[in-house]
């Protein structure tokens, strides 16, 4: 039996792993990004897990493909076609605006031109900017915050695709949505991606009591939050009144009967 990857560094995978894994290292709730170290530290501890014999050879193949898929993350950067990145460069007008990230992984910025952003990760963006930037500024004082399109479908008061700071908490995303609706199930919220459930159940709930945020969930450009609708027996209200108005119906046929005789 294995337990779902809960280290401090899990938002980045979820993946069932034995609980030598889960008691390492507990996560961090000042730190709203996940860093390189971070990653870093988490791929070793999943590529000792994948070659030990104490596994089974599920969770070592688990382990193995989420290693790779953490290293992918770190050698391309978190940032894609789409995103966007909320610039403000003190004393720089033209600097200070929002920019979309472009093909090959660039933003376009007025009077400097394009910066790469291969291989950055979210948590690596502002000092990033800075170094860039200062190859044409003196000393340029920076704020960056990345943002990500998103949907936000089921049952919220205005689904739809938002702009979302990468550093928000999930809750507070689906209150840009106008919040869940009276008939929504929170405890069934589910991250998808191209179609396949990478958040949800006991894991996403326990991520969320824990405030983590959409980069700490390794929520991507495209993902889909979905809030299902809270499910309802057979025996609900509308389904009573519906029994009992056609039990009455031979009820009241008969005193029609009977009055007639």
């Amino acid at each position: 039996m294995s337990l779902r990857l809960t280290v401090g560094l899990a938002a980045v995978a979820m993946i069932a792993v034995p609980p030598v894994l889960s008691a390492q290292e507990p996560w961090d709730a000042g730190r709203i990004q996940v860093t390189r170290a971070d990653l870093e530290s988490l791929a070793q501890r999943l590529d000792s897990a994948a070659s030990s014999e104490t596994y089974s050879h599920s969770i070592r193949d688990r382990a193995r493909n989420e290693a790779a898929q953490i290293r992918k993350r770190l050698a391309e950067g978190d940032f894609q076609v789409g995103d966007r990145i909320s610039l403000v460069v003190e004393g720089e007008q033209a600097l200070s605006d929002t920019f979309s990230v472009r093909d090959g992984r660039v933003i376009r910025l007025p009077t400097v031109g394009d910066i790469s952003l291969a291989g950055v990760l979210r948590s690596e963006l502002e000092s990033h900017l800075r170094s860039s930037l200062g190859k044409f500024i003196k000393d340029p004082v920076v704020r960056a915050r990345s943002l990500i399109r998103l949907s936000l479908l089921g049952e919220v008061a205005k689904p739809g695709f938002y702009s979302v700071p990468t550093d928000m908490v999930l809750s507070d995303a689906l209150m840009l949505a106008g919040g869940p609706s009276q008939a929504s199930d929170l405890k069934g919220v589910r991250i998808e991606r191209s179609g396949q459930r990478v958040w949800a159940d006991s894991a996403l709930q326990a991520a969320i009591a824990q405030g983590r945020t959409l980069d700490q969930l390794d929520v991507r450009a495209g993902d889909q939050v979905v809030v299902p609708k809270k499910k309802t027996g057979f025996f609900n209200e509308s389904t009573v009144r519906t029994v009992t108005m056609v039990l009455s119906i031979p009820v009241a046929i008969f005193g029609l009967v009977s009055l007639l005789k």
